[in-house]
């Protein structure tokens, strides 16, 4: 029997959880946080502009007037924030039942984070696997708890440069950047997914990707990406959402999985898993990433989760 297309309906009781979500102020991370809102969740919401944080929070509590919503100030091109957000966030919370990594940035034009690494890749790798990091004592003591992180169609296509990772010495190209850095997503998934496994422990990593969905990543795009393409090719983020959501949220999900539309070409339709790029699950390659981005970072997570076999 071919399975029921999955909707937000089949979201269970997040009542009594706690999740956090990077860049749940605008697109497809509002529709997280106010979806997770309905459900019951306390959430809360990371963002880099307060004022803009402050404006989502306040417009979800006027759709779900019971909703427990909090903020913490987060700029994923800073470690220096990334490290404020996770001190903040350890002192105020006694458990993380999901983490949500879906900030990002896309396609801008070149320019560096506050420590100097390419944008793109120091914004959604570094900055994620940073956070995911200094979280991971607080996400690993609670039960049954998820890390779930958001790629694009563009980091299955994409390709990961290890001789000039932060475009020191080639030519930006920002499509290139991007798909670079969506890749880093998955393969910073594929190999927590695996240390988690090795742990023994009974958290798992997720990660999915939204299909075409028109957000405000897609600023950058030009007029033919932002108002002919991308109409097109996409669905609403309310749709572009669910993927994520139910890798976050569905009961049967595995350590590992990717999920995604299931519709041509993976840009629209109801979530399923579908499997990684083969470049995602390298093994090689994704313990080279792990280690390069350990070393950028300074963030470890070999007290918590040491390397395999």
């Amino acid at each position: 029997m071919a399975e029921r297309k999955w909707t937000y309906d089949h979201i269970p009781s997040q009542s009594g959880r706690v999740i956090l979500i990077t860049g749940g102020n605008s697109g497809l991370g509002y529709q997280e946080a106010l979806m997770m809102a309905k459900k019951g969740a306390e959430v809360i919401v990371a963002g880099r502009d307060r004022n803009k944080v402050n404006t989502a929070i306040k417009t979800i509590a006027k759709q779900v007037p019971n909703a427990k919503l909090s903020n913490v100030m987060l700029d994923l091109a800073d470690l220096n924030s990334v490290s404020n957000c996770a001190k903040e966030v350890q002192q105020t919370y006694e458990r993380i039942d999901l983490l949500i990594n879906n900030a990002g940035v896309m396609i801008p034009s070149f320019s560096r984070t506050k420590q100097g690494f390419e944008l793109q890749f120091g914004t959604n790798h570094l900055g994620h696997f940073a956070l995911t990091g200094q979280l991971l004592p607080l996400i690993l003591q609670t039960p049954n708890s998820r890390i779930a992180s958001m790629t694009s169609l563009a980091g299955i296509a994409g390709s990961i440069d290890f001789s000039d990772l932060n475009y020191e010495n080639r030519r930006y190209m920002k499509m290139l950047a991007y798909g670079q850095s969506k890749l880093a997503n998955l393969m910073f998934i594929n190999e927590l997914a695996n240390r988690l496994k090795n742990a023994g422990s009974k958290t798992i990593a997720v990660a999915a990707h939204p299909g075409g969905s028109p957000t405000n990543l897609q600023r950058s795009g030009g007029f033919f990406f932002r108002r002919i393409l991308t109409p097109l090719t996409s669905q609403p983020a309310s749709k572009g959402a669910l993927p994520i959501l139910r890798a976050a949220c569905d009961p049967k999900v595995d350590n590992g999985s990717f999920w995604a539309p299931s519709g041509l070409f993976g840009l629209t339709g109801s979530p399923v898993e579908v499997k990684m790029p083969p470049k995602a699950v390298n093994k090689a390659q994704c313990e080279q990433l792990w280690d390069i981005s350990e070393r950028l970072t300074g963030v470890s997570y070999a007290k918590f989760l040491p390397a395999g076999n």
